[in-house]
C-alpha cells in the first residue's frame, strides 16, 4: 500500500487521472478478498493487484469508463460456473468492487498520500477511510477519531456509522519485526519480510553485521548489545521478534528480554534439542514463568525441510504471514 501511494502522488503530481480499484466485499473463491487493490491509469493497470483473472480484467475495463466519466462508482461482480469455465478461470465467487476516481492534481488525495507516507515513517497506526455514499471519498483517520474509534480494527471491512456508508482498513501498523541477529539468515528475510508489508529493524553487537549495507530494505539497523537490548529498542505487543543470534548465549538473554515485552509474536531459530535447554535455563536462571516460555515459536518458520538460509527465511516469512493472518482475522 506504500508503494501504491507514493506512486499515486507522483502520478497526481504529473497531471494524471486516476482510479484506485478497491475489493469491498468478497465471497465464494474470488482470487483476492476485502482490501485487495490496484491503481489504473488511461494505460491500464499501473500497480496493485485484486487477484488477475476475469474480475480484474473486467475492472480495468469499468476503471478506463470511469476516467472518461470522472466520476467514482461501485460495481458487482457475480462468477458463475460456465462464466468461470469460459474465461478460464480456477476461481468463482462474488465481489463488490469500488472505483474512486482521483483527478490529476487533487490537493486533498495529495495530501492522503503525504499524510500516509508520515505515519509510515513515524510508525504509527493508520486507517484509510472510503466513503462510499459520498462519491468514495478518501481519508486518514487513527485511534483519535472517538466517533470511528469502534470500528478501527485489525481486518479491513464495510460498516455503516451514523448513516455513512464506510469502507475502512488499517494501511499503517506500529508493529515492526525485531531481528537479533544479522548473519545469513536475517539477511535472506529480512528482505522477504519487507516484501510482503512487515517493517524490520535488526541489532547485532558485531560491527560488521550491524551493517546497513547487509540490510538495505530494513528500517533500521543498530549495533547493540544483546544483554541491553531495551537501550536501543522499545517492544511492544505489536510487535514480533526473531531471535537468531550467533549462538546460545545470545539467544538466551535475548529471550530473558523480550520476553517480558509480550509481543504478539517471538520466534527463535534452532533445534528442539536446544530449545529445551534454553527453556530451562529461562526457568530456573532468569524465573520466567510457563506464559513468558509459552510465547516462544520454536524451531521458528513452518516445516518445509528448510536447509539453505533462503530456504528458512521464506520458512520463518510463510509462518509470519499466517500469524498476522491470524490475528487480523479476530
Amino acid at each position: 500500500m506504500r508503494q501504491m501511494l507514493k506512486e499515486m502522488k507522483s502520478r497526481l503530481l504529473a497531471g494524471e487521472d486516476l482510479v484506485m480499484v478497491t475489493v469491498i466485499a468478497s465471497s465464494g473463491a474470488t482470487p483476492r478478498g476485502a482490501g485487495a487493490r490496484m491503481l489504473v491509469g488511461n494505460d491500464g493497470r499501473i500497480c496493485g493487484t485484486i487477484g488477475g483473472g476475469a474480475v480484474e480484467y473486467r475492472s480495468e475495463q469499468i476503471a478506463k469508463t470511469v476516467l472518461q466519466e470522472k466520476s467514482s462508482r461501485g460495481h458487482d461482480f457475480t462468477l458463475t460456473r460456465d462464466d468461470v469455465q469460459n474465461l478460464g478461470m480456477i476461481c468463482g465467487g462474488a465481489c463488490n468492487v469500488f472505483f474512486h476516481y482521483l483527478p490529476a492534481g487533487d490537493p486533498e488525495i495529495i495530501s492522503l498520500a503525504e499524510g500516509a507516507e508520515a505515519r509510515f515513517v513515524q510508525g504509527t497506526d493508520a486507517w484509510l477511510v472510503s466513503d462510499i455514499g459520498d462519491g468514495g471519498r478518501l481519508y486518514l483517520t487513527d485511534q483519535k477519531d472517538a466517533a470511528l474509534l469502534p470500528y478501527l480494527t485489525r481486518q479491513p471491512h464495510r460498516v455503516e456509522v451514523d448513516g455513512r456508508d464506510l469502507y475502512i482498513e488499517q494501511i499503517v501498523t506500529g508493529g515492526r519485526v525485531y531481528v537479533f541477529g544479522g548473519g545469513h539468515v536475517a539477511q535472506e528475510l529480512v528482505p522477504v519480510l519487507a516484501h510482503v508489508g512487515f517493517r524490520c529493524v535488526v541489532l547485532d553487537d558485531r560491527p560488521e553485521f550491524a551493517d546497513e549495507a547487509l540490510f538495505p530494505m530494513a528500517e533500521q539497523v543498530i549495533l547493540g548489545d544483546f544483554h541491553a537490548i531495551g537501550d536501543s529498542v522499545t517492544i511492544g505487543s505489536e510487535d514480533y521478534v526473531c531471535v537468531m543470534t550467533r549462538g546460545h548465549a545470545g539467544d538466551t538473554v535475548v529471550q530473558a528480554q523480550v520476553l517480558k515485552c509480550h509481543p504478539c509474536y517471538c520466534g527463535v531459530i534452532g533445534s528442539r534439542h536446544k530449545a529445551a535447554g534454553v527453556r530451562k535455563v529461562l526457568k530456573e536462571e532468569y524465573g520466567l514463568s510457563e506464559e513468558e516460555l509459552n510465547q516462544v515459536t520454536t524451531p521458528i518458520g513452518i516445516s518445509i525441510q528448510a536447509e539453505t538460509p533462503a530456504e528458512i527465511a521464506i520458512s520463518i516469512a510463510a509462518q509470519m504471514i499466517q500469524h498476522r493472518a491470524e490475528r487480523n482475522s479476530r
